[in-house]
């Protein structure tokens, strides 16, 4: 909670200004009469405004305004606040948060005063959407995968009857070999006593050959369903918080995805409140909280103590950043998606090397771009890193907005007050463009059909030159592209059974298909190309063969509703792209398991199989654990190589299949015009869907409603939870401020190399059965169906800190190969990480991580650094960071040390089982380098990485919560 200034005239009350008559005011920056403000990116006069406005010459200064003022001087140097308008959280990354916020109220209780009034001073929204699994697809018997439903979020209590997971998987439904209850069946249930086939809720099981597909509908309320059993814990909490906590929105399970629900609803454009109207802004707990900039409401993802900190009312601290200006010219070719020009972009900034800065777009070609093409342009900003991709509000947004949830009175006041601020732009006027830092030209009519893979999203392929690039990937060394597969094994054919017919799999064979429309291909107009097309290939007579694991996840229920309205959605569920439910599935590695047949043949013949999804993260073993090359591409696509069964093709020169009299159908006879397109989106996706989201969100839905939760002011923690837990972050909480404390002879507890991303740090996906929490879990008497998934479980801080760095694709030098496991330097055992780590706090001993370059890239989560925390992690010594990495770590206490130019651990002769000391002096400073010594007499110089003297001040605290927490008192 801020502390309070002291009350006083605001100093910039002279620039009030009104509007309606006077029934609304604003801080108008045009009176400040400085010719400097006309001059300034328009993303710089949102961080200007918030300043002016928030200037109480305590949290925020007359300075910091002068400051933001004179950003053509002052950027990359001063440091400034942002107070953003509000805060957006999901339940993965949210459920953390709430968790502290909840222990922290057990904090300030404990010493006296009043834990009702830790709340969120700064509005927050939280989107239940990543708990989603896909339990339910093509079949009445997947409830087979599912989990004991009496147990409830996995415990092993409850009245429902136990459910042993099936042995054997046949079919992508799921029923095991004989279990089939048809008496005509060839293959009928086993002998009693020899087998776990059994009838669930009277309900007979069916093998492959007999069932009866379920409608999307049904497939949709049981995923559902399985949904709230198995989160019950967790939806509990969350309905606590909604209502306990002031300036908490919780939506509900099913409503759709966090980007997708800020881009339809929670978007204002201005918020309004107390008479005073300003710009919308936002900072999120998922990077991809920048696809909100392609609405022109600045925002940006930050990490989960960060978000806590703006909750209660701390400003973003941010050095001035530097503003890129991207100019787009030239006309886009009629064959390239919105996602050609969104992989082009990407592959143009990262090539700029504009990690850490705002890139803001101007020039003619940005009038091309439709608004959901703009947020799909933005969405991608993570991976090109810098902080924002800004689009200002044009008439092609306001035009947006008039097609979705604003009233015409809402449009005029939001046009009149930002062309009043200058927040409003004509692309085609030259003499409104800004003065930014440096200016990038790219030309749309360059760009063509791209994918990207087949383990990074920046290694783009464009399709034409697919059949070469994986034949390159095949032959080429382990690495980012290659597999290293030898010249005599890359022809190898391996020959399966399948619903009772024969198939091959090969190199290069798709096993995985996954339409995704939640943040890069949340633009209609792809997903409406993908539904023409499958369109188009059924009327022609293409199928999608059956073992590849298909599916269909829509952002929200919008994309359901345009799809179903255009006419498409059955000719998707006819090539099984069926919807599965709406919440993060494939990319977060929710995909229902591949038939047994297809992965042994997999590891019969040692092949690359692949997965081709619409989605936004796709890194080696993500998808699945035996899929090893996966390519990002855009909906159409994923439908086109679903129907090829392969990545490994022309579409120019090769067909997608025949017809039934024998006509080769190539993809170009089946590709819909971009004027078909254009024509279905004018006709389906307008105001109507909008209006069904609204009513989706106040209606909510019968499973939230049915939903009990406690009636306190502090929550009822159940020690028995394996699911919430109170953190320890607030233990031995004192007033007083401890100096800071030198790091003596630690022991490094991992020597990492280049790009370790936050796949390979923070618990993500499924519970592996060796894992340390897996035996977590099974000493509180869960099984191995009971486990549930990491991210469902980010509010036990026991589960995740066990889950920390246990990814099966660490390379730890240590070790030697891809494994969560370390040296315990000590005894020379190979351990867990956790155990390890363990065994060195039982012994006293301090750890810190060396590594490469790149430390911490990837998207935005608070468990990446607290899990080292709570191992006893105290420094990270990289080559370089990821920056959103550096403040995450910064935050909870652990101190990232940067090689000065030209050192690294090899050219400093590092072997990694030296003991190292860092000596901290008691007034740190920003960038401040520090001597690190070793056991074997070698030092050197790193820099201490606080970018800022909030960074310094929330280190000494011991972290930010305990920061804040102080405030109290």
């Amino acid at each position: 909670m801020a502390l309070t200034p002291p009350v006083k005239e605001h100093p910039y009350s002279h620039l009030i200004d009104t509007l309606q008559d006077g029934k609304i005011q604003f801080f108008n920056l045009q009176k400040l009469s400085d010719p400097r403000y006309d001059k300034l990116p328009l993303s710089i006069r949102v961080l200007l405004e918030a300043a002016v406005r928030n200037c109480d010459g305590f949290v925020t200064k007359e300075e910091d305004v002068q400051n933001v003022l004179d950003w053509q001087r002052q950027q990359s140097k001063a440091e400034v606040p942002f107070s953003p308008a509000r805060v957006l959280l999901q339940d993965f990354t949210g459920i953390p948060a709430m968790v502290d916020l909840a222990a922290m109220r057990d904090a300030v209780a404990k010493h006296g005063m009043d834990p009702s009034l830790v709340n969120p001073k700064c509005p927050t929204d939280l989107i239940v959407d990543h708990s989603l699994q896909i339990d339910y697809s093509k079949c009445h018997s997947a409830i087979q995968n599912a989990p004991n439903p009496g147990a409830g979020d996995g415990q092993s209590q409850g009245p429902g009857p136990s459910r042993p997971a099936p042995s054997w998987r046949g079919s992508q439904c799921g029923v095991q070999r004989g279990s089939c209850s048809k008496s005509s069946c060839s293959d009928p249930p086993p002998a009693a006593g020899r087998g776990s086939g059994q009838q669930i809720e009277n309900t007979p099981l069916l093998c492959p050959f007999h069932l009866q597909p379920v409608s999307d509908t049904e497939t949709t309320l049981k995923n559902q369903e399985m949904e709230l059993i198995r989160n019950k814990e967790r939806l509990q909490f969350f309905k606590w918080c909604s209502k306990a906590f002031k300036n908490v929105n919780v939506v509900p399970p099913d409503v759709g995805a966090v980007h997708q629900v800020n881009l339809e609803y929670l978007c204002r454009v201005v918020q309004v409140s107390d008479g005073f109207i300003y710009p919308d802004s936002v900072v999120g707990t998922d990077s991809h909280t920048t696809m909100i900039n392609g609405l022109g409401i600045l925002g940006w993802g930050v990490g989960g103590i960060e978000s806590e900190a703006v909750m209660l009312g701390q400003p973003v601290s941010l050095t001035l950043p530097e503003v890129v200006g991207c100019k787009l010219v030239g006309s886009i070719n009629p064959l390239t998606t919105s996602i050609d020009v969104v992989l082009g972009i990407t592959k143009h900034l990262r090539q700029a090397g504009i990690s850490g800065k705002f890139v803001e777009f101007f020039g003619a070609g940005v009038s091309q771009l439709s608004a959901p093409d703009r947020t799909t342009i933005a969405n991608m900003c993570p991976e090109y890193n810098a902080t924002v991709s800004f689009f200002p509000i044009d008439q092609v947004t306001l035009k947006h907005f008039r097609n979705t949830n604003f009233t015409q009175e809402k449009l005029e006041l939001i046009e009149s007050y930002l062309k009043a601020v200058k927040l409003f732009r004509s692309y085609e006027d030259a003499s409104e463009d800004p003065e930014y830092s440096e200016v990038i030209e790219i030309n749309l009519s360059t760009i063509a059909p791209c994918v990207s893979g087949p383990k990074r999203s920046q290694d783009r392929v464009a399709v034409s030159s697919m059949k070469e690039d994986f034949q390159s990937c095949l032959d080429e060394k382990v690495g980012f592209k290659g597999f290293h597969v030898s010249k005599e094994k890359q022809n190898a054919l391996v020959p399966f059974l399948h619903g009772g017919q024969e198939y091959q799999l090969a190199h290069g064979s798709l096993v995985i298909a996954a339409v995704i429309s939640c943040t890069n291909n949340c633009n209609p107009s792809v997903m409406l190309t993908a539904g023409l097309l499958a369109k188009k290939a059924v009327e022609a007579g293409l199928v999608v063969k059956p073992y590849i694991r298909t599916s269909l996840a829509p952002g929200s229920g919008m994309v359901t509703h345009y799809l179903s309205t255009s006419g498409v959605l059955p000719y998707f569920s006819q090539l099984g792209f069926e919807v599965i439910g709406y919440g993060c599935a494939t990319c977060v590695g929710n995909t229902a398991p591949l038939p047994e047949a297809v992965v042994d043949a997999i590891k019969q013949g040692d092949l690359v199989a692949c997965g081709v999804l619409s989605g936004n993260r796709h890194f080696e073993g993500r998808l699945c654990d035996c899929v090893r090359a996966n390519y990002l591409a855009s909906p159409p696509l994923v439908v086109a190589y679903a129907l090829a069964g392969k990545v490994g093709i022309d579409f120019e020169k090769e067909p997608l299949g025949e017809t039934s009299d024998g006509k080769q159908v190539f993809l170009r006879d089946i590709w819909p015009s971009r004027e078909e397109v254009q024509q279905t989106e004018e006709d389906t996706v307008i105001s109507s869907v909008f209006k069904d989201l609204r009513s989706r969100m106040e209606k909510g839905n019968t499973l939230w409603s049915s939903i009990e939760c406690p009636d306190s002011v502090v929550f009822p923690w159940d020690h028995k939870s394996t699911y919430i837990r109170s953190p320890s972050f607030f233990s031995k909480l004192g007033k007083d401020v401890p100096p800071p404390q030198s790091i003596e002879n630690a022991h490094v507890l991992l020597f990492l190399g280049n790009k370790v991303t936050t796949d390979h740090i923070s618990p993500a996906g499924s519970i592996a059965r060796v894992s340390a929490a897996a035996k977590y879990l099974q000493s509180k008497r869960l099984t191995p169906r009971e486990f549930n998934s990491y991210g469902a479980r980010r509010g036990n801080d026991a589960v995740m800190t066990r889950g920390t760095f246990a990814s099966i694709k660490l390379l730890n030098r240590f070790i030697g190969k891809p494994g969560p496991k370390t040296l315990h330097i000590p005894s020379g055992q190979t351990l867990d990480v956790f155990e390890a780590a363990d065994r060195y706090h039982r012994d006293g001993v301090p750890l810190i991580i060396l590594a490469g370059k790149d430390y911490g890239s990837g998207n935005s989560r608070d468990w990446v650094a607290k899990g080292p925390y709570l191992l006893g992690v105290r420094a990270v010594i990289a080559e370089s960071f990821e920056k959103l990495h550096v403040k995450q770590l910064v935050r909870v206490g652990i101190v990232p040390l940067q090689f000065l130019p030209g050192d690294s651990a090899d050219s400093l002769e590092l072997s990694g089982k030296e003991r190292f000391s860092v000596t901290l002096p008691e007034s740190l400073s920003p960038r401040q380098q520090l001597t690190v010594k070793t056991s074997q007499g070698k030092s050197f110089l790193v820099t201490a990485l606080f970018d800022t003297e909030m960074d310094v001040i929330f280190f000494q605290h011991g972290g930010h919560l305990r920061y804040v927490a102080r405030t109290f008192l």
